[in-house]
């Protein structure tokens, strides 16, 4: 069984397209692709999440699976990806208790988190900011 944080705001989404206004300042780490798609859904958020994780989904062609790190680290928002080796698609607890990651955009680097991590350890090193905060 995943050992769910309780000093961290954590929501496991199977697909990104459940992401909604609870999303934002929470660490969201989703079972979906880390596609273009992917990142409109967290763009559109009123709120940007503390750190979103998605599946690579293999990568893919023209980095398909992975283009949402680097449309996110372009507004601000930390993301990173787990192999699709480690967890399965479309399953964000396993993406959270067995996922390891692959990919990691600059803002996430930032924080700490580094490829070959699992996502379990670098979602409980993440800490909310502050209110009134930037």
């Amino acid at each position: 069984m995943a050992h769910l944080p309780t000093h961290i705001p954590l929501q496991l989404l199977d697909s990104i397209a459940e992401a909604n206004a609870h999303s934002g300042g929470q660490v969201v780490v989703t079972g979906s692709h880390g596609g273009a798609s992917a990142a409109k859904f967290v763009l559109a958020l009123p709120t940007q999440p503390l750190a979103v994780f998605f599946n690579d989904a293999g990568v893919g062609k023209a980095q398909a699976g992975i283009v949402a790190l680097g449309l996110l680290d372009a507004a601000g928002i930390p993301a990173a990806t787990y192999g699709h080796q480690t967890a399965r698609i479309g399953d964000a607890l396993d993406g959270y208790t067995h996922g390891v990651l692959t990919h990691v955009n600059p803002a996430a680097l930032a924080l700490g988190i580094r490829v070959n991590a699992p996502v379990q350890q670098a979602v409980l090193q993440l800490r909310p900011k502050p209110p009134g905060r930037a």
